[in-house]
């Protein structure tokens, strides 16, 4: 069974900015709001996993109209959590969030009131988000954004990553206080945000011979377990190159990032709701 260890807590020196979770074993999304408290010019920050080992992590794309942020595991960390797949999710569906802000909160779990449709966050951008009911009545859930919804209840065998909690939406009759109704960008939303990642290219440019996940975003003729297994060892080879000085460091960041996206796109099965 997969674990809930693929959240993290971010912090910058001994200040907590929020709460995120792993794409895969060298990204991290988070919602921007979150990276707030992070000093002027500086984008390190350290990667807080559920163990409490740390890991030094860098922001590397931010979409303020989206309140998306993405960070990058820097170095040759090695992340060994099991990651559970990406997935859609759709009206009626069970969900919970396996990251609270502090261990004296609750864990959040309820129904998928609405799938992928339209939102206006309050970035400004009209975003692919999921509506949803919390069955826990807090009156106020900030802390949790930036953590993953799951599709299912918890301890399920198969757990599916399906957004990434952004806002909560006000209670009309009472405007200090928040409803028990929720919006998560879905994982689809956050992929095309970040799609602006053009150089897969560059994989057969300097390695001919090697399995190129360019070809519209997709390992051809793989298994969703055989992709990931083949993403790892696309790593590798990336940081290979840059010990070796082939590549320079932005084209190195975002040929990961090429690949990881390459894995999640797949997992989605072409839905990118």
């Amino acid at each position: 069974m997969t674990g809930a260890r693929y959240w993290v807590e971010l912090f910058q020196s001994q200040q907590r900015l929020g709460g995120g979770f792993l794409l895969n074993r060298r990204y991290v999304l988070t919602a921007l709001h979150c990276l707030q408290g992070l000093t002027a010019l500086d984008d390190r920050l350290d990667v807080v996993l559920e163990d409490g080992s740390r890991v030094a992590g860098q922001v590397c794309r931010r979409d303020k109209e989206a309140d998306l942020a993405l960070i990058m595991v820097l170095g040759t960390c090695d992340v060994r959590v099991s990651i559970p797949r990406a997935g859609v999710a759709h009206a009626g569906d069970a969900w919970h969030a396996p990251y609270r802000p502090a261990r004296t909160e609750v864990h959040l779990r309820g129904e998928v009131d609405k799938g992928a449709a339209g939102y206006l966050c309050e970035g400004g951008a009209v975003i692919q988000a999921l509506q949803l009911t919390a069955q826990q009545l807090l009156g106020d859930y900030s802390g949790y954004s930036g953590g993953p919804v799951v599709k299912g209840v918890p301890d399920d065998s198969d757990p599916v990553v399906v957004g990434i909690l952004l806002e909560q939406a006000p209670d009309r009759a009472a405007a200090d206080r928040a409803s028990n109704v929720l919006f998560a960008a879905t994982i689809g939303e956050a992929m095309r945000r970040f799609d602006h990642f053009e150089v897969e290219h560059l994989m057969e440019a300097v390695h001919p011979e090697g399995p190129s996940p360019s070809r519209g975003g997709q390992l051809e003729g793989r298994t969703i377990d055989a992709a990931a297994a083949s993403a790892e060892l696309w790593f590798q080879q990336i940081d290979d190159w840059a010990g070796r000085r082939i590549l320079d460091p932005s084209q190195i960041a975002e040929l990961k990032f090429a690949v990881a996206k390459t894995v999640i796109e797949r997992q989605l099965g072409g839905e990118t709701a």
